[in-house]
């Protein structure tokens, strides 16, 4: 998705499905995509489970919306949230909206505003389920935000197996191994759509095909801050060219050639 710092964001939290530990990194990194024009929250504010929110909301000017739960087991903030979404849809006043949730219920949401012509950023844990991660533009888990390149855990280089390490749980390095595979194997495919005459494709459309076919896709998921170290460390053949303007140098990629 086009990084606009300009884009005007409605960010609506679900606060029973969102910690309270990673907001301060979580505005952060919606300011990348836009302004967060809107900020609010949504819950219960009377269960103490919640309690935690109270001064991340006072230092980050988050509008805390009241909810109570009219019938037990029933989630209320749901319907509350979409409410307001909608409601901030027809008022034209936002561009795209953010919605910070673990929860599927708000897949048709985020649909629904897609149709209308926004733009959609999903932030929730890597416990999200998969039909609301494909309805969003991008879709951004919290526990990549705020986590320094130099602690994440490193993408294996290409050819190459990672060395086991002693608090993964067991079968977990073969889980990293597959998600590097279809990694590979996603950006190798991308390379084919947008590939020129001589096999070559500018690294910029790939990266944002890649997000159109998988919007959770990030580098950081592999341990690289960017897209192109990611690249370094797979078999890619890499050009960087000069526009001869300014010196700046467009970088084009493209799939090893076989034997």
């Amino acid at each position: 998705m086009q990084t606009l710092n300009d884009l005007r964001l409605a960010v609506l939290i679900d606060a029973d499905n969102i910690p309270f530990s990673n907001v301060t990194g979580m505005l952060e990194e919606i300011a990348k995509y836009g302004t967060p024009t809107f900020k609010r929250i949504y819950g219960d504010w009377t269960r103490p489970t919640i309690s935690g929110w109270k001064q991340v909301l006072l230092e980050n000017a988050i509008t805390p919306v009241q909810q109570y739960s009219y019938t037990k087991g029933k989630n209320s903030t749901d319907s509350a949230m979409i409410i307001d979404a909608m409601d901030i849809l027809y008022s034209g006043k936002v561009d795209g909206f953010c919605i910070v949730s673990s929860d599927s219920d708000f897949t048709r949401l985020a649909t629904r505003l897609r149709e209308a012509g926004m733009k959609v950023i999903g932030i929730g844990e890597r416990k999200t389920p998969s039909p609301f991660i494909v309805a969003c533009d991008k879709f951004i888990y919290l526990e990549i935000i705020n986590v320094p390149a130099a602690v994440r855990e490193p993408a294996p280089q290409a050819g190459k197996k990672s060395k086991p390490s002693a608090h993964k749980k067991p079968g977990a390095e073969n889980e990293q191994q597959n998600q590097i595979k279809k990694a590979k194997r996603l950006i190798a495919a991308s390379i084919t759509d947008l590939a020129d005459e001589n096999g070559w494709a500018y690294l910029g459309d790939v990266g944002n095909l890649i997000l159109k076919k998988q919007p959770d896709f990030d580098p950081r998921n592999f341990g690289f801050a960017k897209l192109t170290p990611l690249i370094r460390s797979f078999d890619f053949e890499i050009d960087e060219r000069e526009s001869g303007q300014n010196n700046i140098r467009h970088i084009y990629i493209r799939n090893r050639k076989q034997g």
